[in-house]
Formats: C-alpha cells, structure tokens, sequence
C-alpha cells in the first residue's frame, strides 16, 4: 500500500496522509465514468445547471474550512486565503451562465429542401490534473465547464493539496451529481501517466511545469485526444513614462509579490521608462519592504513560505547568481530571521542591474523576487518582453489607452493588460503561447476544447 504525504510548508510537518489509489481502483474509477457519462451526455443543460450551481453553493457553505486547509497545503496567508473561494465561485458561476449560449447549436441559412446545423457534442471522460498554487481556481477552470458541457471527469490534484480534490468530491456529492460523473483520485505519477494512455479517456487537462506538459503530449501522442496545456509564465510589465505611480506601483507589486510569486500569471520581469526608473524603484522597494514574512496562520503575515524548501532554495539560487554577475539586490536577507538556506521561507527580493543573461530574467522563478530593467522607449520595451520562451500575460501600465492598446497588439501572450496584472477574467478566455502551453480554458471559448462538433445535413424526404 502506496501512501502520499503532504508536508505543510509552515513547520514540515506531515498535515495529510493518503492512500495511493491502486490498479483495481483506477480501473473501477474508468469503467465507472464511462457508463456515468453515457447517461449524463442525455441529462439537459437546465438540469447540468441546476446541479453545479448546488455544488458551488455546498463549496462556498465551507469558505473558513478550506481556508485553513489551503493556508496549512501550501501555505498562502490566512487573511487572503479565503479570496480564493471567491474566485472559485465567480468562475463557476460564470462557466455556468456561458453554458447555454456557448453550446447551443449552430442554425445555418434556409436551404429548400435541407435542414443543416451543426452541435457540440461532449468528448466523454475528461481527466484534470491540477497544481497547488491556486486550487481551487485552477481545478475549477476545467471541472465545471467539463461537467456542464455534457463529459464526466477525473480530477487529480497535486500531491501537495489532496483535500482540494476531495472537497470538489463533497461538494458535488452533496449537491447530488449523478455517481461516477464527478470522481477524484490519488495518483502517483506514473499512475497518472497510465490513465492519460488509458483509451478510455478523451481529454485531458493539465496545469503545471512546462516538463510536466511535455510528459502529457508524450502518454497521449498518437491517441489523437484533445489535451489542454496551461504552463509556466515569465510574465513582463512595462511601467511607461506618463504613468500614475502612486497607482502603478501597487498594482504591479501586488502583482509579482501575491501569493509569494507562486502564480503562473505573476509579474516576473518590470522594464521602466528610463525618465522614471530611480523614482519607480525607490517606491517598489518601499513598498516591498511593508511586507510581513512569517508564520501563514498569523493574521498580521502578508508573505508566506513557498511551497516546500526546494522552491526556495531555486530562487536563492537564481538571485545569488544575479547578485554575483552584477545586479544589485535592494532588500538586505538578514532582516528577515526566518529566511535561511533550507527552509521554505525566503525573504523578498528587488533586483536591479538586471539583464536577459541571467536566468532570474529569463527562468521562471515561482518565487518572491522581481527583476527591474530601464528602457528608453516603447520598441525596446516590447523587444523585451518578447524575449522569453514563455507567453501566458503581459502587462502596459500608462495613461495612455490606445497607445497602451497598441503596445498590447505587438506582444507575445494569451493575456494582455494596461493598466492591471495577475488577474483572470472568466468571460475571457485563458490561453498562452510559446512555452505557456497550448488550447484554451473560460470564457464561451473554452467550450471549444471540451467538445467536438458535429454536423446535421437533413435532406427532406
């Protein structure tokens, strides 16, 4: 009997232990989704909606208990852990109400003597795999479109979260889902590559690394499924001349530092205007500096662990190197008791003399650290933020909305923003480019990937 461990990034302890499910439970859990979809492909969208809208009801009933669960997991400070319940439940909702429109079939032109539309047909099981650092908003963007749309789904959830998966479980069970339409499993990860060959599965939905990606396309190559990949980010800014700093510089902060850096959609990389760079700097650092790293279950902590040891010591890594070939580290460690080699804690960091050679400019980092670049105008800043292997957001932040607008023409992203960052608007859809994966979740969009379509051409007798 295989047994996972989850290690809270809070004091190391062991929060969650849980059985591996084995061959025989995976082989019941696919036979079970099977004939389980079968069955809810028939159930009407007035019926799908009415039951997912109960289980958003169910989840949210819970907001304080998966609070403290989420904050001992992976270690997000408890005064904003619960924000995510709040974003689960506006992407839920929202999937629901573009349900009707977004899967209502297409009516083609009178044609004397043929009836032709086209419909979207649900792919059958969908397997989601989902990642740590944010979910439930992350699991969310697949399981209840995927539900909705007519399929039933397999979710696994990182090793680090195993309660999020079952409190999907609860919820849909309390809001009585048919049985086998909704089920969960813990996997190894080799177990999970199994399931993604399994012919039984149609679709499969991954959030994580881009080498976890590329394990995805290499178990479904040649079984011609849909996958939807969301990766990694290396996300840039660019702060122009004419801005408001009093309200660009919170906004990007915020942006690079929520969550300790541990979002896909973070800011990475900050490129200013050259006429504005000391002022931008002193005010990033000042406002870095206001953050409280400790303890997540203190209330007054406003920068938590990352993840688990190993994370940090990457990102101390990336900055030593930095540091060493010139840049210039605004924030001093040593204020910061708990921040040491080997722990899951890490101090702040602001980087200047920073340059694409080194690789906190141009590695995902997932981490507590920014690196700042002037710029002398529009064109260098969009060659910069183009130089990157990744393409998931980008962010203009100027007064100016058409110029911020055609700025936002020429990147490379999935996402493009003025005037804000690190933020998911379900009505849009969510895709990157590059490296940031491939396919698209949210929004009316998003019920492309989880359905094919499928032709009428009815010739009157």
């Amino acid at each position: 009997m295989a047994i996972q461990k989850t290690i809270s990034p809070i004091d190391g302890s062991v929060y969650v232990e849980r059985e591996l499910a084995d061959p025989a439970r995976v082989e019941a859990t696919l036979d079970k989704a099977v004939a389980a979809q079968c069955k809810w492909r028939e159930t009407s969208l007035a019926e799908r909606a009415r039951l997912c809208s109960r289980m958003v009801g169910a989840f949210v009933a819970r907001r304080d208990e998966l609070a403290q669960e989420l904050t001992w997991q992976m270690g997000r400070p408890i005064a904003v852990a619960a924000g995510e319940i709040g974003g689960f439940e506006d992407r839920a909702r929202t999937m629901i109400a573009l349900a009707e429109e977004a899967l209502a079939p297409i009516r083609l032109a009178d044609k004397p003597g043929f009836t032709r539309y086209i419909t979207r047909e649900p792919l059958g099981v969908s397997f989601i795999v989902a990642p740590w650092n944010f979910p439930f908003m992350t699991a969310v963007n697949a399981v209840v479109p995927a539900i909705m749309a007519g399929n039933a789904v397999i979710l696994k959830h990182s090793a680090q979260t195993p309660l999020c998966a079952e409190r999907f479980q609860q919820a849909f069970d309390e809001a009585g889902l048919p049985e086998g339409v909704f089920q969960h499993l813990h996997l190894s990860h080799d177990a999970a590559e199994s399931v993604i060959r399994d012919p039984r599965i149609a679709h499969v939905s991954f959030t994580g690394s881009v080498a976890g990606g590329a394990m995805v396309e290499r178990n479904a190559t040649g079984r011609f499924i849909a996958t939807g990949l969301e990766l990694g980010g290396k996300d840039p800014a660019y702060i122009r001349a004419d801005v408001d700093l009093d309200e660009a510089v919170p906004g990007v902060m915020d942006g690079a530092f929520f969550n300790s850096g541990q979002s896909c959609c973070g800011i990475e990389r900050i490129y200013v205007h050259e006429s504005i760079f000391d002022d931008f700097v002193e005010r990033a650092v000042a406002w870095v500096r206001q953050l409280k790293l400790g303890n997540p279950t203190d209330p007054d902590t406003t920068l938590g662990p990352l993840v688990r040891p190993a994370a940090a010591d990457f990102v101390r890594g990336q900055i030593e190197e930095a540091v060493s070939a010139g840049a210039k580290a605004w924030i001093d460690p040593g204020e910061y008791p708990l921040s040491r080699p080997g722990s899951a804690y890490l101090a702040p960091q602001v980087l200047t003399g920073v340059d694409h050679s080194m690789r906190v400019m141009h590695e995902e980092s997932f981490g507590p650290v920014v690196g700042i670049m002037p710029v002398a105008d529009d064109d260098e800043a969009v060659r910069l933020m183009n130089d990157s292997d990744f393409g998931l957001t980008a962010a203009v932040f100027t007064r100016d909305v058409a110029a911020g607008e055609a700025i936002a023409r020429r990147l490379e992203a999935g996402t493009v923003f003025t005037n804000r960052c690190d933020y998911l608007d379900p009505e849009l859809a969510w895709t990157g480019v590059k490296q940031s994966g491939r396919g698209c979740s949210l929004s009316r969009v998003g019920y492309e990937t989880l359905t094919r379509p499928k032709s009428f051409h009815l010739k009157h007798a």
